[in-house]
């Protein structure tokens, strides 16, 4: 089964916001999409670890904007 993700069609509307004559390969919008993932989760598990500390069970937006300034 494949894995579930961003879908490559985002990736490929994102990438070319930048300039709508970009070409992109199945492979460069397939390690974008993994690059994307791994920083989301990233942010995630430090947005838990700071709702934990604050004696929470749920995320709230604070949580996330403070997971990305580090």
């Amino acid at each position: 089964m494949a894995k579930r993700g961003i879908p490559l069609a985002s990736i490929e509307r994102i990438i070319r916001g930048v300039d709508p004559e970009i070409r992109v390969s199945d492979s460069a919008k397939l390690e974008v999409r993994r690059e994307l993932e791994n920083f989301a989760a990233s942010k995630a598990l430090k947005a838990w670890k700071l709702a934990e500390h604050a004696g929470r069970r749920t995320v709230k937006e604070q949580d996330i904007l403070l997971s990305a300034q580090h």
